[in-house]
């Protein structure tokens, strides 16, 4: 989709304030914006298959989704969130990888596709450009190796706990209307009946308080103790 020059403006003002960007020249960042794709996809839209070698760095510029893998019974294994402001695939772009596992849309997202070889220049003659990446990059493994460590070693409710921990702003956490039991439930890797049922303990025991636009985070401090809680 051909953006407008209005959105081109609002990309490479947001493009001024990446990390992994700064130091850059003005026409350098212009560039790279002119050279970006604007999409927008549907709820349940695949962004990328796993085992794709997609080759554009993606920025989410709203909405929100999720990335994947599949067992071959089916079942899901949601590896993280991604919300409005993040970038992904840095190993589709950096490593020419092909991708280790699925993004799909939970909502309508907007997202700019920004094209390797837009990046390869930057790449070469900034090195910090590269290294930022790379870091991204690390930052992806350390959070799969402490995804894969709490589904060996916690419990079902120490996994929830900890998660809603980590998602909470002054005690309080969003209900996004994509947030299901279901979708909870793949992300912890369990299924919904266990996870309501944890979630039923906690409510009863007065730690957290449920609506249907917030969790509010009455007692943090049991949170957090049954957030260290391991499998027997």
């Amino acid at each position: 989709m051909n953006a407008s020059p209005m959105q081109i403006n609002l990309l490479l003002t947001r493009l001024r304030t990446f990390e992994f960007l700064h130091g850059l020249e003005e026409k350098t960042l212009t560039a790279l914006a002119n050279c970006a794709v604007w999409k927008i996809y549907p709820t349940d839209a695949v962004i990328f298959w796993e085992g794709d070698i997609e080759t554009n760095l993606f920025y989410l510029q709203y909405g929100w989704l999720k990335v994947i893998k599949t067992g071959p019974d089916g079942r899901e294994q949601i590896l993280r969130f991604l919300g409005p402001g993040e970038i992904f695939n840095e190993v589709g772009v950096f490593a020419k990888r092909p991708n280790p596992a699925t993004a799909m849309a939970l909502e309508e997202a907007g997202i700019w596709l920004i094209p390797r070889h837009a990046l390869e220049q930057i790449l070469f003659s900034h090195p910090h450009t590269a290294l930022q990446i790379m870091e991204n990059m690390a930052d992806r493994f350390i959070d799969l190796v402490a995804l894969t460590a709490d589904l060996s070693l916690r419990t079902v409710e120490a996994r929830l706990a900890k998660l809603w921990l980590e998602q909470a702003k002054d005690g309080v956490i969003p209900r996004y209307r994509w947030s299901t039991l279901t979708e909870l439930a793949a992300h912890l890797g369990t299924v919904p009946d266990v996870l309501s049922r944890a979630i039923r303990e906690l409510t009863k025991a007065g730690v957290i308080e449920m609506d249907k636009q917030q969790i509010h985070i009455l007692n943090p401090e049991e949170l957090t103790r049954r957030a260290m809680i391991l499998v027997e």
